[in-house]
């Protein structure tokens, strides 16, 4: 379920108003789809955004003067949403220090929408190449596809028993001077609104590899950069403490739309174990290890209930 900025019907396509809300009308309360309990995670937990690509990233030649990195996905999170929470407010204004604007939540993360290796399956070049480099076996959730995503951690310090709100914001503009329809370009501006219950978890000590598995089905694998990044990895492998990792996936589908293309987004979770702790170098191996997320039964599609 996404918030498009500007809205359809705006004259002025390149205007963002104060007004304009961060979530849908239909997100702006904490209320669970019936039957869709929130996802549960721990303070510091991985969790991994995916979503279809619909073309954006394989076809790029159908939407003129888009960003070579199909846009650019950032995620905010806070304990102190607002339902009337406002995206100049928040949208590069927040910080991942916690000091942007009146100080509620912070950044964090920044990624392209295109994260080198999803695609939609057509005729493409880029999909062609893509299915070659990464294939997988199709599944229920994603078909023959293979889902964009984005991984992101919880902060550690965030607090047990209450709910973490994570803004989704995919930012997606057109520039001027190359779509002839859009003379003076355009800003293209995807929100949603996602809650999650931070939940204690007891304490271990085992140690258990974390590696990348190269031939792994990539159905359940992170992103190895991304995932580094979070934990603040520079070195190629580490060993992980088990505890409760979690995944949530936002899956946007086109609706047909004139000139170009909406994009909606739903929301869809698993769950799994593993949590870096620390990391030491693997030598002798040029291949980096880096701790790979995957998911566990059950599934829920969960995402703030419309009212």
């Amino acid at each position: 379920m996404t918030n498009l900025i500007p809205p359809d019907g705006r004259a002025n396509l390149s205007q963002i108003l104060p007004s304009d809300r961060l979530c849908k009308d239909t997100q702006q309360k904490q209320f669970q789809t019936d039957g869709s309990p929130r996802l549960q995670a721990n303070p510091g937990a991985a969790i991994a955004l995916r979503f279809q690509e619909n073309g954006h990233v394989t076809l790029p030649q159908n939407q003129a003067g888009k960003p070579r990195n199909r846009g650019t996905v950032y995620v905010y999170g806070t304990t102190e949403p607002k339902d009337d929470e406002r995206l100049l407010d928040i949208h590069n204004v927040w910080n991942k220090e916690g000091t942007g604007g009146d100080g509620r939540g912070v950044l964090l993360s920044t990624q392209n929408f295109d994260d080198g290796r999803c695609y939609q399956i057509n005729s493409g070049q880029i999909s062609k190449h893509r299915q070659a480099m990464y294939p997988h076996e199709a599944n229920q959730l994603m078909g023959a596809d293979l889902w964009c995503q984005q991984d992101i951690a919880l902060p550690s310090e965030a607090p047990t028993g209450k709910p973490y709100t994570l803004y989704w914001v995919w930012d997606w503009p057109t520039a001027p001077g190359v779509d002839p329809s859009l003379p003076n370009g355009k800003q293209e501006i995807y929100t949603t609104c996602i809650d999650v219950d931070v939940i204690d978890s007891p304490p271990t000590h085992e140690r258990v590899p974390a590696n990348y598995v190269e031939d792994q089905s990539l159905n359940n694998a992170a992103i190895p950069s991304q995932f580094a990044e979070i934990f603040g990895m520079k070195l190629p492998s580490f060993s992980a403490p088990v505890s409760s990792t979690s995944r949530l996936i936002p899956t946007p589908t086109a609706v047909p739309k004139q000139p170009t293309p909406a994009t909606v987004t739903s929301f869809i979770t698993l769950t799994k174990t593993v949590q870096p702790d620390a990391w030491q170098t693997s030598l002798g191996s040029s291949i980096p290890s880096y701790s790979t997320p995957s998911f566990s039964s059950p599934a829920w599609n969960w995402f703030r209930r419309p009212i």
